[in-house]
C-alpha cells in the first residue's frame, strides 16, 4: 500500500476539532476549507514558549531518497501524545522542485503522515506563491529603475544580484538575458532564477519575528551598486512596503493535522543545503504556545540543517532545544559504506560496519551542542535484525541512547520507546544549547570554524571571487552576519563523492552570497546551485489525476 493509499483512507477530523484541542477558538482560525487553516500571531505567547519543550530532528547524511526524517518527526509527535504529552508537530511545507523530481511528495509516510498530503505537497495555503511574488516584485522594481530616465538611483546593472524564482527544478532558467527587444523592452542584463525554496524571501519570512520586522528584512535586502559605488537596497527602491503587504497571510503558520490528529503546524520551506532549513520562528513559537511539546526537523544531515538551526534560527528566535534526535537508517549507512545504492535493500552488514563512521561523526557533532541525544533508527522492512543490532551496538559505544522505530507501519505506536526516551532527555538537558560560534568573529573564522569541527575539513580555500566577495562583505559593515555555508547534503564534505566519514580535505569556497535582509552570509561550496534540475526520471511522470479528482503518484 502506498502513502497516498494509506492517507485516503482516513477519516481526517475538521480543522475546528484540531484546533479545539491546542485551546484555541474556532473564531481565531482563517480556514482554508474543512482541513487547513491559517493561526493568528496573536496566539503566540512568550511565556508560554518559555515553559515548552522544543525537540529538534535532524539525520546522519542522507541517500539521494532521504531516511524518513519527516516521517519520524510526525511519528515521534504521535508518540509522544500516545503517552499523554500534549504535542504538535511544527514542519516545513515541501517545496514543488522536490515533489516533481527526485524524491516525490515530503509530508512523511505511512502511518506517519501529515494531512491532508495531496494540499500540502502541492498549493496548500498559497505561502510559496505569496513568496514567488514578492520576490519578483522586487525584480520587477530594479529593472523599472534601470529603464528609467526620471527616477533612475544610477544602479549598475552588472553589480544586480537579485534573480527572478519559481518554485520549480528547471536549470534551463540558471542563466538568462532580459531587456531583449529594443529600448522599450528594458535594459539588457544577465541574470537567472532561482527556486523559491532557495529565495532570500523565503528565509525571511522563516526568521521574521512580527510584521515590523518582516518589512525591516525586506528593506535590508541588497541590490547592488551605483556606478560611483554606493549600495542599494530594497529599501531605496520603496519595496518592502508592497513586498510584506504580498506576504501579510504568509507570514501566518498553518494548521493541519498528522494522520493520528495530532496537530500539525506547516509552515515556510527553505533548502537547508542553501538556507537555514527549517520552518518559521514564528511556527515554532507558535506550537510552543499552545502545546507542552514541539517536535520540529531540520532539513538534510545534522551538518546543515541543524548546525543552522542552531546557530542561526535559535539566536535570532531566542530558543534552545531540550532535546536532539538524529534519524539514521541501514540503508543510508550502507551508502556510505559505498554499497551501490540500487542494491541497498539487500542486507550487508560489512557494508553497513563501513559507513557507521559517518554515524558516529555526526554524533560527535551533536554532542558539541547537547549531553543526552537519541538516536532514531528508522526501520525498513528490508533491514535485518543483524543490521539494526550492528547500529545499536555502535551507538552503546558511544554512550547515547538509540531506538529502532516502525512509524511508517505502526504510527505513534511505533515510536513510544523513542519518545519516552525523548521525555527522558528534556528532564535532564536544562543547559541552553550555545553556538558554534560568535557572530562578531570574522567571516573567515566562523567558516573555518563550521568547515573543521563540523565537516572535518583540514583547510578552507577560497576562489579569487570569494576573496572578492569577502571585500564587499567587509565594506558594506556585513561581518558580523553568522553564515549560512551551501553545501552537498551527500557528504560531510563539499564533494558529493566523498562519503562515510572523509578526512583531510580541502572545503572550497567559490562566491560568497549577501543575504543581508535575511541577516547571513551564504558561502557557496563545491558545486552547489540554488536552482535545482529535474533528474533522468522526475517523479512528476508518475503523478496523476482521475475524473474524480483523486491524485496518485505523491508518495
Amino acid at each position: 500500500m502506498t502513502d497516498i493509499d494509506i492517507a485516503q483512507g482516513v477519516e481526517m477530523l475538521p480543522i475546528v476539532n484540531i484546533a479545539n484541542q491546542l485551546g484555541v477558538d474556532a473564531d481565531n482560525l482563517e480556514q482554508y476549507g474543512k482541513y487547513k487553516a491559517k493561526l493568528p500571531l496573536s496566539l503566540i505567547d512568550e511565556t508560554a514558549v518559555k515553559k515548552s519543550k522544543l525537540i529538534l530532528v535532524s539525520a546522519i547524511s542522507p541517500t539521494p531518497a532521504g531516511e524518513g526524517k519527516t516521517t519520524v518527526s510526525i511519528g515521534l509527535s504521535q508518540a509522544l501524545n500516545r503517552i499523554n504529552k500534549k504535542t504538535t508537530a511544527v514542519l516545513r511545507e515541501p517545496s514543488l522542485g522536490p515533489v516533481f523530481g527526485i524524491k516525490g511528495g515530503a509530508t512523511g509516510g505511512g502511518y506517519s503522515q501529515v494531512l491532508p498530503m495531496e494540499d500540502i505537497n502541492l498549493h496548500f495555503t498559497g505561502d510559496f506563491s505569496a513568496i514567488e511574488k514578492a520576490n519578483n516584485l522586487l525584480a520587477a522594481l530594479i529593472d523599472n529603475n534601470l529603464q528609467s530616465k526620471t527616477r533612475s538611483l544610477g544602479i549598475d546593472p552588472r553589480t544586480v544580484e537579485w534573480k527572478r524564482v519559481m518554485d520549480m527544478n528547471d536549470r534551463a532558467l540558471r542563466n538568462v538575458v532580459l531587456g531583449l527587444g529594443g529600448t522599450t523592452s528594458g535594459v539588457p542584463r544577465e541574470t537567472g532564477f532561482d527556486i523559491t525554496a532557495a529565495s532570500e524571501v523565503m528565509a525571511i519570512l522563516c526568521l521574521a519575528t512580527s510584521f515590523s520586522d518582516l518589512k525591516k528584512r525586506l528593506g535590508n535586502i541588497f541590490v547592488g551598486f551605483t556606478y560611483s559605488g554606493d549600495a542599494i537596497y530594497a529599501r531605496d527602491l520603496n519595496a518592502e512596503g508592497a513586498m510584506a503587504a504580498l506576504l501579510k497571510d504568509a507570514i501566518k503558520p498553518n494548521l493541519a493535522q498528522t494522520i493520528e490528529g495530532t496537530p500539525a503546524i506547516i509552515h515556510g520551506g527553505p533548502f537547508a543545503n542553501i538556507a537555514q532549513g527549517t520552518n518559521s520562528i514564528l511556527a515554532t513559537k507558535m506550537g510552543m504556545s499552545l502545546s507542552d511539546y514541539v517536535v520540529t526537523e531540520a532539513g538534510f544531515g545534522f551538518d546543515l540543517g541543524a548546525e543552522k538551526f542552531i546557530d542561526i534560527k535559535c539566536q535570532y528566535g531566542n530558543l534552545s532545544p531540550d532535546s536532539i534526535v538524529l534519524v539514521a537508517t541501514v540503508r543510508a549507512l550502507k551508502y556510505h559504506g559505498e554499497m551501490d545504492v540500487k542494491t541497498l535493500t539487500t542486507p550487508d552488514v560489512n557494508a553497513l560496519k563501513r559507513g557507521i563512521p559517518n554515524l558516529e561523526k555526526h554524533i560527535e557533532n551533536m554532542l558539541k551542542f547537547c549531553k543526552n541525544p537519541v538516536v532514531a533508527i528508522n526501520k525498513f522492512p528490508t533491514d535485518s535484525d543483524e543490521e539494526v543490532a550492528c547500529i545499536l551496538d555502535a551507538c552503546e559505544r558511544m554512550g547515547v541512547k538509540a531506538s529502532a522505530v516502525d512509524i511508517w507501519a505502526k504510527g505513534g505506536q511505533g515510536g513510544l520507546e523513542l519518545a519516552q526516551m525523548v521525555v527522558d532527555t528534556c528532564e535532564k538537558n536544562i543547559d541552553k544549547v550555545e553556538p558554534l560560534y560568535d557572530w562578531s568573529w570574522s567571516v573567515e573564522k566562523k567558516i573555518k570554524t563550521v568547515a573543521s569541527t563540523f565537516y572535518g575539513a583540514s583547510a578552507v580555500d577560497y576562489t579569487a571571487q570569494a576573496k572578492k566577495d569577502l571585500k564587499k562583505i567587509e565594506k558594506l559593515g556585513l561581518s558580523h552576519l553568522p553564515i549560512c555555508i551551501a553545501k552537498t547534503q551527500k557528504s560531510l564534505s563539499d564533494n558529493p563523492k566523498l562519503l562515510g566519514r572523509p578526512k583531510d580535505f580541502v572545503v572550497t569556497v567559490r562566491s560568497i552570497e549577501i543575504s543581508a535582509g535575511a541577516g547571513f552570509v551564504v558561502p557557496i561550496t563545491g558545486s552547489i546551485m540554488r536552482m535545482p534540475g529535474l533528474p533522468a526520471t522526475p517523479a512528476a511522470e508518475k503523478i496523476d489525476i482521475t475524473d474524480d479528482g483523486s491524485i496518485s503518484g505523491l508518495f
